[in-house]
């Protein structure tokens, strides 16, 4: 039943959630541009951009701020930090009216999401100003309140999704600014792209809810779990994506040919010689510039032979479920779907190697894995037993 759909309050409520998801998508992909086009410290300081709410248009205007001393000004990539990081704000803004509208009916609800809001706002001034122990502590509590109200709403009006995602976006604006803070640390940088596809799941999950149009299919339970398993599988690739990129591991095999030997094979060999354990370091202190990467040859290529190995698993799983799905009354759509996204993502990955990673394929690489996590969302979202 689709409850959302009965209060007035509710009319638009699934408009805004889809309107969330596209912008959801835009911040994704527009944040893998700046990530791979090497802007993510295009702009030192958080959230301004050399002191400006915009960008700066020319180093001269920049000269006496204490940004320049950290990084000096390039026009041609700070407008796309900055852009990326209003866009996300914007993202923002629309989350909280979800939560709102959709916490408005639970008691003290509105004034929940309030308090937690303006908690988290009033940290930014603050973190400016670089008093940090007290942005921390505001936006702590914050963040405590709405997982505090997440747990204890239950999701028959949405409230719970509403809370969480506001959490959700509001660490991955911290994880926004440690990435520029901590200057591109790996785990971070993971972490932010995690959290952003983690925003737009909760988001697709929660537009489809409030349309209410499940896909009655008899073996929806069956193929529910296997949803689950494709999605765990899904996130754990994509973790190992993020790490690829922020290690600099993509062409740790080699690049620029279309030989053999450094697709399928590595530096011309089916199984290098690499260091698993130096490669998953997760925590190597603060303080560190890892533009450009810090760890050797054989780090890099153990993560990008993780990837390579994963991404094998998850297409052979994701194909034998989308046979299973064609061959399912009602589905044969979703397989199809399924099918061209893996054949797809599959090819712009083995792209990214032969054409020594192009600023269009690497990013067109990131969309097909949010439109991956789209698809199978969607049906954890709507598959539904017949009553």
């Amino acid at each position: 039943m689709n409850l959302l759909a009965r209060p007035a309050v509710y009319k638009h409520f699934h408009r805004f959630a889809w309107l969330a998801v596209a912008l959801t998508l835009c911040v994704v992909v527009f944040g893998a541009f700046v990530r791979l086009s090497d802007a993510g410290l295009s702009c030192p300081d958080w959230p301004t951009c050399y002191g400006r709410a915009a960008w700066p248009q020319a180093a001269s205007e920049v000269n006496d701020h204490a940004a320049s001393a950290i990084r000096p000004f390039e026009t041609h990539k700070a407008w796309r930090e900055q852009v990326h990081r209003m866009l996300a704000g914007s993202l923002g803004v629309l989350v909280l009216l979800l939560a709102v509208l959709a916490a408005r009916k639970r008691r003290y609800g509105i004034a929940q999401i309030a308090i937690a809001s303006l908690l988290v706002a009033a940290a930014i001034p603050l973190y400016m100003r670089g008093q940090h122990g007290a942005a921390s502590v505001l936006a702590i509590l914050g963040e405590t309140i709405l997982l505090f109200a997440a747990l204890r709403w239950s999701n028959t009006d949405l409230a719970r999704t509403g809370a969480l995602t506001l959490a959700v976006i509001i660490f991955q604006a911290l994880l926004g600014m440690w990435t520029v803070t901590w200057l591109l640390k790996p785990i971070v940088v993971m972490g932010h792209l995690l959290g952003g596809l983690t925003t737009f799941a909760l988001l697709t999950w929660m537009a489809w809810r409030a349309i209410g149009r499940p896909i009655i299919v008899v073996e929806a339970d069956t193929l529910k779990r296997w949803v689950i398993a494709g999605l765990l599988l899904l996130g754990l690739q994509i973790a190992l994506g993020g790490w690829v990129s922020a290690n600099y591991a993509a062409l740790s095999c080699g690049a620029g040919s279309w030989s053999a030997d450094n697709f399928p094979k590595c530096v011309g060999q089916w199984w290098p010689p690499h260091d698993f354990r130096e490669g998953f370091v997760l925590w190597r202190g603060v303080g560190v510039d890892y533009e450009g990467g810090v760890l050797d040859g054989a780090s890099r290529i153990a993560i990008q032979m993780a990837h390579r190995i994963v991404a094998v698993v998850l297409a052979l799983y994701l194909l034998t479920f989308a046979v299973r799905l064609l061959y399912t009354p009602g589905m044969r759509s979703w397989s199809t779907a399924l099918i061209v996204l893996v054949v797809a993502q599959v090819s712009l990955g083995i792209l990214n190697v032969k054409l020594a990673l192009p600023l269009h394929v690497a990013v067109a690489h990131n969309a097909g894995a949010a439109l991956l996590l789209f698809v199978l969302v969607s049906l954890l979202a709507r598959l539904r037993k017949p009553e």
